[in-house]
């Protein structure tokens, strides 16, 4: 599958890589923050934090999914605001992030930063019937820990 990248900056590919995976398996791309200078994130509080590139998806097969940074989110309480980000098949705007700081801390991204992963995977569009009943399940309507803990 081919995903074409468009540079928006000058310094994607020069002073900040172009979206890579950094491994043979891993299963996204980094992301990385195309900024000027510092960026703070205030504890609380949510940035929108621009990666200088647009992709175009080759079909509605397929989507483009931006999620955290598991040591980013876990250690510092930086990760994607929205929990995950969507990115449709015919958009063509930058790639932002908006990242949230959950911390009690102050937290700074500096330019060319790692903020997030991209992840681009299948579709499949639903076709929706509407109908007065549903099947029946041994679990049944019981959801939020109804199944129990372990």
């Amino acid at each position: 599958m081919e995903l074409k990248l468009k540079p928006l900056s000058p310094k994607l590919g020069k002073e900040i890589p172009f979206p890579a995976y950094a491994t043979a398996g891993s299963a996204c791309m980094d992301l990385r923050a195309c900024i000027d200078g510092p960026v703070v994130i205030p504890a609380g509080e949510r940035k929108m934090i621009p990666c200088g590139f647009a992709i175009a998806l080759p079909s509605p097969d397929y989507v483009a999914l931006v999620f955290a940074r598991s040591g980013m989110a876990i250690k510092s309480g930086i990760a994607p605001a929205n929990c995950v980000g969507v990115i449709d098949s015919d958009y063509r705007g930058e790639v932002i992030v908006g990242l949230l700081n959950s911390s009690k801390a102050d937290y700074t991204i500096a330019p060319g930063d790692r903020i997030a992963q991209l992840a681009v995977m299948p579709v499949v569009q639903a076709q929706v019937t509407v109908t007065d009943a549903l099947d029946e399940t041994e679990r049944g309507a019981g959801g939020f820990g109804s199944t129990g803990k372990a």
